[in-house]
């Protein structure tokens, strides 16, 4: 009985030795945080998407009560989570305009065709990867569904072959514009009248043999902009939202119809 009574004391002793070590380097090696950084985080959405630019809501947090980033840099949340990390950090917020992804290409089943095979990995990095265009196209959408997979809101899904986004859901978050291997994706303005859905940069000739509505950087569309707001890059029409009035020119003369009302 004796033995059994001394392993019991000798098992409280070192627990209760190791508990107060336990809280002694706790104490000493405690990390404070912020008591605004806690309450900015709680009104944070949790998303952890990245599209504020930031590893994840944390650090999010963290750069707001730093001064580092706006109190409405968060897109996910938008207006309402703005106002209220806003209210914490004593500041005004600013109204932030909506941003949407938009896709850069339109060459659905019907305005373009096949010219292989692909019976690989159905994913549009690893067919890019593999050097193989099941499209004519080679700079359209491959229609494997990669930015559909990534997209956390499911506002992004391919339908006849190209990836089509939902603007009522879309976060602009960012994570299909990453995906796309072949960059046709960016985040634009939702008030955005009109978008070129095209990002070939093929010449007239080669656009039309691969897709009937491509942008065949003609520049009758630069010609009609009365702002400026077209420009042509490397035979490909380009918007600038800053300038563009919505008034609709550059899609009437546009031959191609590359340029189309949203």
């Amino acid at each position: 009985m004796y033995p059994v009574l001394v392993a019991t004391v000798a098992v409280a002793v070192i627990g209760f030795v190791m508990g107060m070590l336990l809280i002694t380097v706790g104490k000493k090696f405690k990390v404070e945080v912020d008591e605004k950084q806690l309450a900015v985080r709680e009104y944070l959405p949790g998303n952890n998407c990245g599209g504020c630019g930031y590893a994840g809501c944390d650090a999010m947090a963290e750069a707001i009560v730093k001064g580092e980033a706006p109190v409405n840099g968060c897109p996910v949340g938008g207006a309402p989570v703005a106002e209220k990390i806003s209210q914490v950090m004593g500041v005004s917020a600013d109204a932030q305009e909506k941003q949407v992804a938009f896709v850069k290409c339109f060459g659905s089943c019907e305005h373009t065709s096949l010219k292989s095979n692909y019976v690989g990995i159905h994913d549009c990095s690893a067919a890019s990867a593999s050097g193989i265009s099941p499209w004519k196209c080679d700079f359209g959408c491959m229609g494997l569904g990669t930015c559909e997979k990534a997209c956390p809101f499911g506002a992004i899904h391919v339908i006849d072959g190209v990836a089509v986004v939902d603007r009522n859901l879309c976060k602009a978050c960012g994570k299909c514009v990453a995906a796309c291997p072949r960059h046709l994706i960016e985040i634009i303005p939702d008030k955005a009248t009109y978008a070129v859905r095209c990002s070939s940069h093929n010449k007239g000739p080669a656009v039309k043999k691969s897709c009937d509505i491509g942008c065949i950087g003609c520049s009758l569309c630069t010609r009609q902009c009365e702002n400026g707001a077209i420009t042509i890059e490397n035979n490909l029409a380009h918007i600038d939202y800053e300038k563009c009035v919505g008034c609709g020119k550059c899609a009437e003369k546009c031959p191609a119809k590359a340029i189309t009302k949203r």
